[in-house]
């Protein structure tokens, strides 16, 4: 049942080009999910930042949809958008936006109280404040929500495509798993993982330069 090292490497070698072809549709949505979930997320913390009121009427539907069972939310987003690109990119979106929100806001709040207070003596607007010290201050913590959402994005795109899709690693694991092909399986198993790990590496030096003067272990 098990198939050994050596016969992953031999599927990996016959079937290179129709793995690799599938592994491009799973990182094309992983990385369009990705880009959008961070901005997305970004803007968002700016907004319930800037906005309390809107903070106060979106965190509950925020805290719903994060509550909810990936797999109850897949086989909607598959009806409504279909079994393209689309549903996989927004099941992404949704799987890492609330990780960027959430650590990029509590940055934005848990600026320091001495440039507050100067700000509110100088009577500096919200916007002002948020361009001059919250942004910057709020930059490790965002750094910080990239990087877990570099390690889910490709989650919410295997599972995007585990519930219906064309193409990507999950429907070649599908396929496989119901031919009983389990060497074809860990090969695309194998190729998930290096893709988390080129990800979350270009991901990692990439925030060096958003927070450069964070000091790094």
């Amino acid at each position: 049942m098990l198939p050994g090292p050596i016969r992953v490497a031999e599927a990996f070698q016959k079937q290179a080009g129709f793995l690799l072809y599938h592994a491009s549709i799973t990182a094309s949505e992983t990385l369009l999910g990705f880009v959008l979930g961070v901005l997305a997320g970004s803007l968002l913390a700016v907004t319930m930042w800037l906005y309390p009121m809107v903070r106060q009427g979106l965190m509950p539907v925020i805290l719903v949809t994060q509550s909810l069972p990936v797999f109850a939310i897949a086989p909607i987003l598959v009806l409504w958008l279909g079994f393209g690109l689309a549903s996989k990119v927004v099941m992404a979106v949704l799987v890492i936006f609330f990780a960027v929100t959430s650590t990029f806001f509590d940055g934005l709040r848990r600026a320091d109280e001495g440039l507050a207070d100067l700000a509110r003596l100088y009577r500096l607007s919200r916007w002002k404040e948020l361009y001059y010290f919250r942004i910057p201050a709020g930059l490790p913590a965002l750094a910080s929500g990239i990087r877990i959402a570099a390690v889910f994005a490709p989650i919410g795109a295997i599972v995007g495509e585990w519930v219906g899709a064309k193409g990507g690693l999950a429907f070649i694991m599908l396929q496989s798993n119901a031919r009983m092909q389990t060497d074809v399986m860990f090969a695309a198993l194998i190729l998930l993982a290096i893709m988390v790990l080129l990800l979350r590496f270009v991901v990692d030096h990439l925030t060096r330069f958003l927070v450069p003067w964070q000091v790094e272990d």
